[in-house]
């Protein structure tokens, strides 16, 4: 099982992983300026992974890595494999746990410890 997750990115931008249950991301997305365009390519994504292309390259250092597109648009791009049979594995993976993954949104970046300042300074009173 996998989930994707949404989050932010520095610029505003929203973005999501595909991520294994272990946590190794597989795909990162592109960057979106709304949240409901990364909601509407997940979905899209989750029901009709048939639609999109997966275009197999080499970089200059000889990993494997996948694109996700459809209609020429590049939605995704996947980490890094060292061998060409780890690649398979994931692509394998990817389509067979990909529709009944969950979404998990970080999009909204609120903090849940407080500031150090905070902390340390009830301690010096």
């Amino acid at each position: 099982m996998g989930a994707f997750v949404i989050s932010k990115r520095l610029n505003g931008d929203y973005k999501f992983i595909f991520a294994t249950r272990r946590g190794k991301t597989i795909f990162t997305s592109i960057g979106c300026k709304n949240k409901s365009d990364c909601e509407k390519m997940i979905a899209a994504i989750q029901e009709n992974i048939g639609q999109f292309t997966f275009t197999r390259n080499k970089n200059a250092a000889g990993k494997y890595f996948f694109r996700l597109a459809k209609d020429g648009l590049v939605l995704a791009t996947s980490r890094k494999f060292s061998t060409e049979l780890l690649f398979q594995k994931g692509i394998t993976s990817l389509m067979e746990h990909l529709p009944n993954s969950e979404t998990l949104d970080f999009s909204e970046n609120e903090f849940v410890f407080p500031d150090s300042e905070g902390v340390f300074a009830e301690e010096q009173e």
